[in-house]
C-alpha cells in the first residue's frame, strides 16, 4: 500500500467536512430543476434552508450511507481485499428495513431497497446489484456514486485500491455506468490527496473505466465543452440536451448527475465556494452532487479552501459546527460529528497498513485536534463565543476550545436528539430519513474535562436530559475555580436518562482541552403505558429493529412484535464493554426470545435465547449463528422469566430466575450495546437493567 501523507488526517477531515457542508447546502431543494432554482432562489451562493422553510441539520441518506458502509472494513479485520459479498453482509448488519440510511422506495423503484431485498432473500453481492437481476435502469441509478467517498478516503494516493474498493462497494447495489461513475469519483478523491490539478485527476480516473462506457463519453464531452465555452450555464444546457433526465429512466439516473459534477469541477475555477455554487444551481440531485463535489474539493484544497469562503461572506463551517447524524442499526454513531467520522476513516486506513490507531488526548471523545473543529459545541444558554485555538494543551495535543462567556453561559454538544422539536422534525413525512439513535452517555459513567487558563472563572460540568414528561432538565457538578490547569469529574446521576447534551457552564473565559467519559452504564429502563406525553424520548432512546415496538395505550413497558425473522430492540454503543443485562421476558408465541450484549448491529452480538425447541442457548451471531453453550430448559408460553446475561472480558455467563445456567468464552466481539431479542412472535418486558458486569 502507499504511504499515508503527512497531512492525511487533516485532509480527511476537510473531505468529511466538505461532504457534510455540500449535503446540507443542497438538501433543501433536492430534485429541483435549474429553472426552478433560478426562479425561487437565484444562484445558490450560501445556505438557503430558511428560504425553503426546513432545518439545516437533518438526517440524510447521503451522509448516513457514506459513513456507515465503509465501517464494515473494521468488522472484517481491516482486510484491504474485502469483497462485495462481505460488504453486502455489512448492509444486512447495519440497515433496518424502512428505517435507516436508505430511501426505502420498494422493489424495482428504489435501487438500494431492491438490492437489500435481494440480500435479505439470500442472494449475495455482487449479484444482488446486478443489471441481469434488477434491470439496467434500476441498476444504473445514482446511489453507488453517492456513497463512495468513504472508500476513497481509505486509499490516499492509491488509485488502484480506491477503484477496487469502490467497485466492490458499488456492486452490492448497482451495475454498469453507476459503477463506472463511482469508480471515477473514488479515483479522483484518492488522487486528490497527492494531486491538485483537476484535469490530471480526471485523466487518471478515466484509466479505470471502459473506453466505450457512457460515463467515459460524457466526461470527454464535458471536458471539450468546458474547454471551448467559459460560461458554465452554456455547458449545463449542453449536458441537459444530450444527457438530461429525459434521456435516462428511473427516479435519479447517475449519468445526468455525474455530468453536473464534472461540469462544476471544470468551471469552478478551483474554488470550493464557486464549485458548490455551480453544482447546486444546476439542479437535479443537488444534495448528492454537492456532497460528492464538497468532499473532493475538501480533500484537494484542504481546510484553507473551505475557509476561503469567509472572504466573500460564506461561513460554511460555523452553522454546521461539525454536527451530523448517522442513523444505523448500530447506534454507536447516531449522534456524530465530522471529527469523529474523520478519525474512524483515518484509523481504519492506518489499521489496513498495520499501523497503530491514532488516539488524540488518550482517546477523549471530544479532543478538538482538527484545526477549527467544534465537535458540535455551541452556545446553548446565555451569550458567548467559541473558538478553536492552536496553542497550549495539557494533554499532548495542539488545539483547545476557548469558551468565552458574556456573563454566565452554557457551552454544550448533543449526545442524543437535541430537542423535542428536532425529534418531531426527524419523524415528519417530509423527511424520509428518521433519526435512529440512542444516547452516547448514561447514568453511572464518569465525565472528565480538562480546563486551562480560566483566570479564576467558576466552571461546572453539566448534563441535560429529558424527564418523564419529556421536559429538558439539567444536573451539574460542583463548580471549580479554574486558574492554570484544572480537571473536573462528574458521575452521571441515575435521573439523567436519556441524556441529550453535555457541556460546561461558566462565567468568563476558559479553554477546554478535552472532554471524555468512561466506565460502564448503570441504569434501569421502564416505560409507562401508551406512547403519548411522558414516554416519547424514552422510547426514542431505543433503536427499533423489530416490526412493531407496540404503542397501544393499554401496553405497559416493552411489547415487541416480529412477523418474520429475528428482530432486536437496541440501546447503547461501542463504548460499552463489560456489562450485565437483566430483563423480565414473557411471550405467548415466539420462535425464541432473549437478551443480547456487545451488540454491533442486527447480525453482530452475543445472546441468551429461550428457544421453542425446549432449550436455552448462549449464541454468537456474526453473520451466521454459532451456539456457544446450551442446556435443556422447560419453559412455557405465558410465563415470565428473569433473564440475565453478563459479559466480562472473554467470559459470558447467563442465568434465569437467579439460577446460573450457562457459561462460555469467546473473544471475537469486544464491545457493543445491548438488546431485547424476539424471533417470529411477540415478547413482553416491563423492566430492563444494565449494570457493570
Amino acid at each position: 500500500m502507499t504511504r499515508l501523507p503527512d497531512d492525511y488526517g487533516e485532509r480527511v477531515y476537510a473531505g468529511v467536512l466538505g461532504k457534510t457542508i455540500g449535503v446540507y447546502l443542497g438538501r433543501p431543494f433536492e430534485g429541483w430543476t435549474y429553472e426552478m432554482i433560478q426562479s425561487r432562489l437565484g444562484d445558490v451562493e450560501n445556505y438557503v434552508q430558511d428560504q425553503v422553510g426546513v432545518p439545516l441539520l437533518v438526517t440524510d441518506d447521503d451522509l448516513a450511507g457514506t459513513f456507515t458502509f465503509p465501517r464494515v472494513i473494521s468488522d472484517q479485520g481491516f482486510d484491504p481485499e474485502i469483497t462485495s459479498e462481505q460488504i453486502g453482509e455489512g448492509w444486512l448488519n447495519t440497515l433496518i428495513e424502512n428505517r435507516t440510511v436508505l430511501w426505502w422506495g420498494g422493489l424495482g423503484n428504489s435501487t438500494e431497497h431492491t438490492a437489500f431485498l435481494r440480500l435479505k432473500s439470500g442472494i449475495n453481492a455482487p449479484r444482488s446489484g446486478s443489471a441481469a437481476l434488477n434491470s439496467q435502469v434500476v441498476a444504473e441509478q445514482i446511489g453507488a456514486q453517492i456513497f463512495i467517498d468513504g472508500w476513497a478516503m481509505l486509499s490516499p494516493g492509491d488509485p488502484s485500491q480506491a477503484a477496487r474498493l469502490a467497485e466492490c462497494a458499488a456492486r452490492v447495489s448497482h451495475d454498469g455506468d453507476a459503477v463506472h461513475a463511482a469508480v471515477v469519483l473514488a479515483v479522483m478523491e484518492s488522487m486528490a490527496f497527492v494531486e491538485s490539478d483537476t484535469q490530471a485527476l480526471l485523466e487518471t480516473a478515466l484509466g479505470f473505466i471502459p473506453t466505450d462506457s457512457i460515463i467515459r463519453q460524457l466526461i470527454d464531452d464535458v471536458r471539450e465543452w468546458s474547454r471551448t465555452e467559459a460560461d458554465w450555464r452554456a455547458t449545463r444546457e449542453r449536458v441537459a440536451a444530450r444527457y438530461g433526465y429525459d434521456r435516462y429512466g428511473g427516479n435519479c439516473h447517475v449519468v445526468p448527475n455525474h455530468g453536473l459534477i464534472v461540469l462544476s469541477l471544470l468551471h469552478g475555477r478551483d474554488d470550493f465556494s464557486e464549485t458548490l455554487k455551480i453544482v447546486n444551481t444546476c439542479g437535479w440531485d443537488t444534495d448528492c452532487n454537492s456532497g460528492n463535489v464538497g468532499c473532493l474539493m475538501g480533500i484537494k484544497n484542504g481546510l484553507e479552501g473551505i475557509d476561503a469562503g469567509l472572504e466573500t461572506g460564506r461561513d460554511w463551517r460555523g452553522p454546521v459546527a461539525d454536527r451530523l447524524y448517522v442513523s444505523a442499526a448500530d447506534p454507536s454513531w447516531g449522534i456524530s460529528d465530522c471529527v469523529r467520522e474523520s478519525l474512524e476513516i483515518v484509523n481504519a486506513s492506518r489499521c489496513m497498513r498495520g499501523q497503530a490507531a491514532w488516539s488524540p488526548k488518550n482517546g477523549a471523545q471530544f479532543h478538538f485536534e482538527m484545526p477549527g473543529s467544534m465537535q458540535g459545541f455551541v452556545v446553548t444558554q446565555g451569550e458567548g463565543a467559541i473558538h478553536n485555538v492552536t496553542g497550549r494543551s495539557a494533554s499532548g495535543g495542539q488545539h483547545t476550545l476557548r469558551l468565552a462567556a458574556r456573563g454566565e453561559a452554557c457551552f454544550g454538544t448533543p449526545v442524543f436528539v437535541p430537542s423535542t422539536d428536532a425529534a418531531e422534525w426527524f419523524e415528519k413525512p417530509r423527511n424520509p430519513y428518521p433519526l435512529v439513535a440512542s444516547p452516547r452517555i448514561y447514568p453511572g459513567q464518569t465525565l472528565t474535562a480538562r480546563l486551562l487558563d480560566g483566570n479564576g472563572s467558576d466552571v461546572a460540568l453539566y448534563v441535560r436530559y429529558y424527564d418523564q414528561d419529556d421536559q429538558p432538565q439539567m444536573v451539574c457538578s460542583r463548580p471549580v475555580a479554574v486558574d492554570d490547569v484544572s480537571e473536573l469529574t462528574f458521575e452521571v446521576p441515575p435521573e439523567a436518562y436519556p441524556a441529550f447534551e453535555v457541556g460546561l457552564e461558566t462565567r468568563g473565559s476558559v479553554h477546554l482541552d478535552f472532554l471524555r467519559w468512561e466506565g460502564e452504564p448503570n441504569l434501569v429502563c421502564e416505560l409507562p403505558r401508551g406512547s403519548g406525553r411522558g414516554t416519547t424520548m424514552r422510547r426514542r432512546a431505543w433503536v427499533n429493529g423489530v416490526d412493531d415496538f407496540s404503542s397501544a395505550p393499554w401496553v405497559r413497558g416493552f411489547r415487541l412484535i416480529q412477523n418474520d425473522g429475528r428482530g432486536l430492540l437496541i440501546q447503547g454503543n461501542r463504548d460499552w464493554r463489560d456489562i450485565a443485562v437483566s430483563a423480565d421476558v414473557a411471550t405467548d408465541l415466539a420462535t425464541c426470545v432473549g437478551v443480547a450484549v456487545r451488540v454491533q448491529g442486527m447480525r453482530r452480538y452475543y445472546a441468551l435465547l429461550l428457544n421453542r425447541e425446549g432449550d436455552v442457548r448462549l449464541v454468537k451471531r456474526v453473520g451466521g449463528e454459532e451456539v456457544l453453550a446450551s442446556v435443556p430448559f422447560e419453559w412455557r408460553f405465558g410465563e415470565t422469566y428473569d433473564l440475565s446475561l453478563a459479559v466480562s472480558g472473554e467470559t459470558l455467563s447467563a442465568s434465569i430466575d437467579g439460577r446460573p445456567l450457562l457459561t462460555a468464552h469467546d473473544a471475537e466481539l469486544s464491545c457493543g450495546g445491548m438488546a431485547l431479542v424476539v424471533e417470529e412472535g411477540c415478547s413482553k418486558t416491563r423492566r430492563v437493567s444494565v449494570a457493570p458486569a
